[in-house]
This record gives C-alpha cells, structure tokens and sequence, in this order.
C-alpha cells in the first residue's frame, strides 16, 4: 500500500474526533507535559509507566494515551532546559545551550515560543513522511550496516566544534573525556569489564541520565552558587514579552534551518537504535559556532528533536523494529492490542494505520495550543530567588535520577559528576562536548569494531560502500569549509 486513501483518512478523522478518545489524548499530553519537564522523568518512563493501563481499552484509546505522552514528552524536556538549564530528556540537552542563553538575556518567552512552534512542525512533517514514504524510508534504514553507524557517530562529533564556545581545542579534550566515559563497563563486543574502579553498578558503564543531570542541572547549581555571595542575588533579566504575531516572520528567516533540521530528524529517527539525542546534536552542530547566541539552537534542536517521532515509527510500523526507546515499550503496547508490527502491519492494518497519523495530529495540535497559552506562565520560574530556585533544582535533580532505576548509586553518580563538571567549568572546559563524547563514543567504538571484525579488518569497506562512502565525502566537505573558514579569517586579517 503506497498512499490512504480518503475512506480511510476520513474514517480515522471521525474515530479520533471522538470525546472519549480526544479526552484520553489530552489526558497523555499533559502526563507527556509532566515527564518530560521533570528531569529525569522521560518520554520513555512515561510510556513504560502507562502501557499497562492499556490492557482491556480499545485500540484507538491505548495508541491515544500512549501517542500523546509520546510526542508531549520529547517537547516537554525543553521547558527545564531552557528555563533552569536542567534539560528534562537527553534530547533536549542540546536546547539547554541556547535557550538558556536567551532566557538570561531577557528572552525566555521567544525561546519557549519557538521551542513549543518548531516541535510541533518537526513533528507534523515527520507525520507527512510516515504517511507518505514509510515503506520506502524502512527498506533504506535495512542498507544501514554497523560500517555506517559508525560513520554517523563520527559525522555527529562535528557538533563539537559549534557548542565548544571558541574554545575548540578545550571542546575537543573535553568530548575526548566524554568518549573515555562511554568505555566504562563490559565491553559490548569483547566482554571484558573497563574503568570499573571495583564498582559493579558501573558494569553497564555510565548511565546518560545520571551523565546529563549531573553535568548540568548539578555543575550549573554549583556555578551558580559560587558565582553568589547572598542567596538573593544576581537577579534575572527582565522577560520582555513576545507577540506571536512575530513569530511568522521570524520563522520565515530560518525557514531552511528549520525544514534542514526537521528532515534530518525524521532521517535519524528511521534509523533504529539512534533517537532524538544524536538528531538534535547534528542539527545543533549545523548553525555553526554562535549559534548558542541567537535563536537557531532552539529551531535546528527542537524541530529535529520532535521529527525523530514520526521518523521512530516508520521501522516499528514497517519492519517491527523500534526505531528508539520509546518505539521499544511500543511494541509491548501493541502486542497487547493482538497487533504484531511488521511488514503486512500497514496492509492488513490500514484503518489503524490511519488512526495513529490522526492521533499524532492531533497531539501536536493540543501540544501547540497549551504550550502557546501556557507560555508566559512558565517563565515565571526565573523569577524565584536563587535561595529557592537551586534546592528545588537539587530535589528535582536527586529525584529524577533515582526514578530511572531506584539505585542510590545513580544519584551519587550524578553529584560527582557535577562536581568533576564544575572543576572542569572553572578552567574553561565546556560540558556539552563532554555529553557528545558520553553518547557518541560508545556508538563509533561498538560500531568500529564490528564492521571490522565482520570485513577482516579491512578499512577499506568504509569508502567501498555507496552511503558510507557520501557520509564520509559531507563529512571531509564539512571539514575543509570550517577550515576556511577558520584560515581564511586569519589571513584577510
């Protein structure tokens, strides 16, 4: 099946529309809301949180539950990143760098503006292409070997260069730090325990929640508090208001930034094991080094961040392969409906097919509408002192880690991480890298060693296969044009 037809586009409409099935839609937004702003507290524990409730409710009620926590919550994380520098899900980490920034400088209410718009578009086009190319996207994600993945984790490091704040050779050592990170625990491939210290909590290596909490919501409490001598001190920025009526033209200015990041997230979302993380990472690195100055971080972020969830569903729907964690849980959630996600799945399933489009429209279309009137609400929090302010950060952090797996550890994991951040922070070593090199470094080391162990360690298969090979021709092309850039600069002065 190519398209939908009209029948059974308007039959989903009509499903949907329903009161029963838009009340339990709006009931996930708000608990995807709640997750997602909470740090630590992801898309991903929300959906494992309520698939059980599914059991014994419709198809149309458990995919509108589950659906509207699902696109919610990978918005939602934007809101803390942006307001308190505390990014609410990995994915939106790379938020937390801009965002903040504007928020400091007075500008919150343009930066949640254009997180909650872009999400919802990022969103709405990767709907598009699930509707319209999902069969093709899913037997081009089968082409994708370990030898590409590896170059797509090396084609993510670029973000290094744009999120190091001019200190390149001090982004560098310290995304060098986050990959040394990512060996700790049993190697995947050899199975042999690295870096553990003695410790066995640290056998499945260094948890990314615990990694992002700790290098951000803890190192920024800490700077903070030595930045202060009173706890009332360094007060905010003024929040000037942003009319909406602003918002066309200034997304019509990055009109190509946002399409760009949007088409690249829902690309990386088809891809399975990648996620919102390692989309919104690329994106960020696109805008270049000051892009954490202005309102593009947000844009490219946001919109690729919330496209990888139409994008996650096309292997799920297609091939009955997650596409990223939240997919995953999906899976258990269909199964319970006595539906088994696979190639004959938009087949023989066309008119519930239809139905999750429709409910994912109708998601994004709620999560505009509360996000816009809820807006100026939310920047409120800026306003609380810091007395206030950073013991709640703390709880929230404390409690959020320990939510994910219930092991004191984690949460001592997170505060020493911190504090390595903190110490790292006062000599000018930014944290971001160090959570690329965390997320990235596992996938082009694991990724390395297979496609070399299954090639007879032959470098060579690396430029012999057609998307490896483009891959790698952007990612030189890349290169040489920052080099210029850098070069060219230096000798017109």
């Amino acid at each position: 099946m190519d398209f939908l037809g009209f029948e059974l586009l308007a039959g989903a409409v009509s499903t949907v529309l329903r009161p029963d099935v838009l009340a339990v839609v709006l009931l996930g937004v708000l608990a995807g809301l709640l997750f997602g702003a909470a740090p630590g507290l992801t898309a991903t524990a929300g959906v494992a949180i309520a698939t059980p409730l599914t059991f014994g409710a419709s198809f149309e009620l458990a995919m509108a539950l589950l659906l509207g926590l699902y696109c919610a919550g990978y918005f939602a994380g934007s809101i803390p990143a942006i307001l308190i520098n505390t990014p609410g899900a990995p994915g939106n980490a790379a938020t937390a760098l801009s965002g903040y920034r504007l928020a400091q400088a007075g500008r919150a209410d343009v930066a949640l503006s254009l997180a909650i718009v872009c999400s919802v578009i990022g969103g709405v086009l990767s709907l598009l292409v699930l509707m319209v190319a999902a069969p093709w996207l899913a037997g081009f994600a089968l082409e994708f070997t370990a030898v590409e993945y590896c170059v797509l984790g090396l084609f993510g490091l670029m973000c290094v260069a744009a999120v190091s704040g001019g200190a390149l050779t001090k982004g560098i050592v310290a995304a060098a730090f986050g990959m040394t990170l990512g060996t700790v625990g049993i190697d995947e491939v050899g199975g042999i325990p690295r870096f553990m210290l003695g410790m066995p909590e640290l056998q499945a290596g260094v948890a990314l929640i615990p990694a992002l909490i700790g290098f951000f919501a803890v190192g920024e409490m800490l700077s903070q508090t030595a930045e202060r001598s009173g706890g009332d001190a360094a007060a905010v920025p003024r929040q000037a208001k942003f009319p909406l009526t602003h918002l066309p033209g200034l997304l019509g200015r990055n009109l190509g930034l946002l399409l760009r990041s949007a088409g690249l997230g829902t690309a990386i979302g088809v891809l399975p094991g990648t996620g919102p993380t390692i989309a919104s990472w690329i994106a960020y690195g696109g805008i270049g080094e000051k892009g954490d100055r202005d309102v593009r971080g947000v844009i490219a972020s946001e919109s690729a961040n919330n496209a990888v969830t139409g994008g996650a569903l096309v292997p799920l729907l297609t091939l009955g392969i997650p596409g990223d964690t939240v997919t995953a849980v999906l899976i258990g959630a269909l199964l319970i409906q006595g539906i088994e996600p696979g190639p004959f799945f938009i087949v023989e399933h066309s008119h519930l097919f239809a139905q999750i489009l429709m409910i994912l429209l109708v998601s994004a279309v709620m999560i505009l509408v509360l996000g816009l009137v809820a807006r100026r609400a939310l920047w409120l929090v800026l306003l609380c002192p810091p007395r206030i302010l950073l013991p709640v950060v703390g709880v929230l952090s404390a409690t959020g880690t320990f939510a994910i797996s219930h092991a004191p550890f984690e949460v001592g994991l997170a505060a020493v991480l911190g504090l390595i951040g903190f110490c790292l922070g006062r000599f000018g070593f930014p944290a971001a890298p160090i959570v690329i090199g965390l997320v990235l470094g596992p996938i082009i080391e694991v990724n390395l060693r297979n496609a070399l162990v299954a090639n007879d360690m032959d470098f060579s298969v690396f430029v012999t296969r057609p998307i490896s090979a483009a891959l790698l021709a952007a990612l030189l092309a890349l290169l040489a044009w920052r080099a210029w850039r850098v070069f060219g600069n230096r000798i017109a002065r």
